[in-house]
């Protein structure tokens, strides 16, 4: 028969990790730190996993990871109980945590989220992450709900897709002029380009297409970790990148960017992961972003 995970030690573990030590988690559940390292000893011991990394901070392990996101998804319930028995907290609203990735943020996520109706009083807490990465935010409970790229839902998470988002590889007309002489492959390879960070891999990867898998961008490179200044740079001409279709439109038709291959668009499939959970405020959030997603994003 499965042991049970008793609810005190589930909690004191979830605010050893929220709190970093754990004196600090000590201070916030009112108890002795003794006390606490007594249920986390006695958590490990029902499990028969070691559940924490006692460094500073202190950190969970995988099997930790798993605790953490069961006691957040149970704080989440519970908060939603008492919502609809009346008898939460006046005024407090229900706060609704997301990682998506920078170039949704800047483009459609946001209006998303203005479609997300006011009853319940929603507050968000957005992290912004590389979208090959979010569902790793998902997996270690940091938050409720993620755009990722990933197909495969994390464990205790849904998943539905919400379409791709098109970048188109442009510059700017006076560095074609100076720097993709030649094939376009070969002149990428040795051109500087724009990044949005050392994750960004965009780049290399549309270079490797052209190429048939050989090499990627030149390791001349600018990271440029916002999604606007990620368009500004190459609309300067500090090199060229993987811009956003939605964000290129209007520079295209003015000019200011050049399409360096428009018969080659590089798709990226975004999904929709959340926890499995029978929680108002996150269907409300789902479908918000749904529906946002089908006009702004390809099918």
């Amino acid at each position: 028969m499965m042991a049970e995970l008793p609810l005190d030690q589930v909690r004191t573990l979830l605010a050893v990790v929220d709190e970093g030590t754990f004196d600090a988690a000590a201070a916030v559940l009112r108890l002795t730190p003794s006390a606490v390292s007594q249920r986390v000893k006695a958590l490990e011991q029902r499990t028969g996993r070691v559940l924490l990394v006692r460094a500073k901070p202190v950190r969970p392990t995988e099997s930790g990871e798993v605790v953490v996101r069961f006691a957040r998804q149970l704080a989440r319930l519970e908060r939603d109980a008492w919502s609809e028995l009346g008898a939460g907290s006046d005024g407090e609203p229900t706060r609704v945590s997301i990682a998506v990735n920078a170039d949704s943020l800047a483009t459609w996520f946001l209006p998303a989220l203005t479609r997300v109706p006011g009853v319940p009083l929603l507050s968000f807490e957005l992290h912004r992450e590389d979208e090959e990465h979010t569902a790793t935010l998902l997996r270690e409970g940091l938050v409720m709900a993620a755009v990722t790229s990933s197909p495969d839902p994390v464990s205790g998470c849904s998943v539905r897709p919400l379409g791709r988002m098109r970048y188109v590889a442009a510059a700017c007309p006076d560095f074609v002029e100076r720097c993709l002489a030649g094939p376009l492959g070969d002149a990428l390879a040795e051109a500087p380009v724009v990044t949005f960070d050392r994750r960004d891999s965009y780049q290399d990867r549309f270079v490797r297409e052209l190429r048939q898998g050989a090499g990627g961008a030149s390791p001349v490179r600018h990271a440029i970790p916002t999604s606007e200044g990620f368009v500004e740079a190459i609309t300067l001409g500090l090199g060229w990148g993987m811009v956003p279709e939605v964000q290129a439109g209007e520079l295209l038709r003015t000019g200011r960017l050049l399409s360096l291959a428009p018969e080659r668009p590089f798709d990226v499939p975004l999904y929709w992961q959340q926890w499995k959970l029978d929680s108002p405020a996150l269907a409300a959030v789902a479908e918000a972003v749904t529906a946002a997603a089908a006009q702004a994003l390809r099918s």
